[in-house]
């Protein structure tokens, strides 16, 4: 396990999911609690990437209310309902939600004025219920593409195995 957690900003888009993955794999092995791997995702992410803010929303009451779990960054929105937002359109439609502008995004809430892009991904559990969604912000717009998407959604396909 390294100690340090690498920037891999000037590393090419590919490689440094590769490489991310794989640290995050190789420290979470033998864990089995969610929330210490939501921390360890939240901080190896947020200072891979260096973006504005990295973390969970945890589902409180299913269909109804998330509230903040592990994260990084700025200070967060304390409680967001279901189907509010970004974070709660993702927690009520169950898909990952892709931003380029926030501010063209109906209903956004804005927890950090600078915030300007945003990838939001549902976490499922094994037996496939929804426990949190995983959200970061970018302070610049387009932040986010496809890319992103489908290496986010495997890292936190993790939550799905025993």
């Amino acid at each position: 396990m390294s100690e340090q957690t690498p920037d891999l900003r000037a590393t090419p888009k590919p490689e440094a999911w590769r490489q991310l993955a794989q640290q995050i794999a190789s420290v979470l092995e033998g864990t089995t609690d969610d929330i210490t791997a939501m921390a360890t995702i939240s901080c190896l992410v947020h200072h891979a990437f260096g973006h504005l803010w990295t973390g969970f929303y945890r589902v409180v009451t299913p269909g109804k209310l998330l509230r903040v779990g592990p994260y990084q960054g700025t200070l967060g929105c304390l409680e967001i309902p279901f189907g509010k937002g970004v974070c709660g359109t993702a927690a009520s439609t169950k898909t990952t939600q892709l931003v380029p502008d926030v501010h063209a995004y109906p209903g956004h809430i804005t927890c950090d004025g600078r915030s300007a892009s945003e990838i939001v991904v549902p976490v499922f559990d094994r037996m496939g219920a929804l426990i949190a969604v995983f959200d970061i912000d970018s302070e610049h717009q387009s932040a986010f593409d496809a890319d992103d998407q489908v290496q986010l959604e495997r890292i936190l396909a993790w939550f799905r195995h025993p």
